[in-house]
């Protein structure tokens, strides 16, 4: 299925955010990647699709939303590496450098992730949103240190834009133990 696009609404209500889902896959022919609540007390709705399917159940999502609507996004030309990183399906078989990059907002952590994997040539490890985090995401990846800190760069300046950015990271050189136990997700 060829998924070009992505878009998410949070909502500050959980009822509000369930009714909107219903509302949401009966407009378009859109493709749920998740729907639950996340910390604290709020509601996610992460879906994909094609683009025009995309925005339209966007709209209809925000309109029915309402004022419980507390952030949305849509990326067109989603990069091919953020929903396997998002589902945790992304396979990485060689680490080399490391860069995390953790936000205050979801939406923002998703749209810097896609910056930065466009940016340079990274892999994404995961992405990791709200749930068990406090309201929370960050992202991990991996690729030569100087993509690296190329990617890092561009999404923490995204991120600064909006005063989200809780903190950055870069690991050069990962001990093998790191890696191997999985300590960073």
């Amino acid at each position: 299925m060829k998924q070009p696009a992505l878009g998410m609404i949070e909502f500050k209500s959980i009822a509000r955010g369930v009714k909107t889902a219903d509302a949401m896959i009966k407009k378009a022919p859109i493709h749920i990647l998740e729907t639950h609540p996340i910390c604290p007390g709020k509601y996610m709705i992460l879906f994909c699709g094609e683009v025009a399917d995309v925005e339209e159940s966007l709209a209809e999502g925000i309109s029915i939303g309402g004022d419980m609507v507390i952030n949305d996004l849509i990326i067109p030309n989603l990069h091919k590496q953020i929903i396997p990183a998002l589902t945790g399906t992304n396979p990485v078989e060689n680490f080399k450098s490391l860069g995390i990059v953790e936000t205050f907002s979801i939406a923002s952590c998703v749209v810097a992730a896609d910056k930065a994997v466009k940016m340079a040539q990274v892999e994404l490890v995961e992405i990791r949103l709200a749930n068990g985090l406090g309201g929370k995401a960050y992202f991990v990846m991996t690729g030569e240190l100087y993509d690296v800190e190329a990617s890092v760069q561009t999404a923490v300046e995204h991120i600064k834009e909006e005063g989200m950015l809780a903190a950055s990271e870069i690991i050069q050189n990962p001990h093998p133990v790191l890696i191997e136990k999985g300590v960073y997700f």
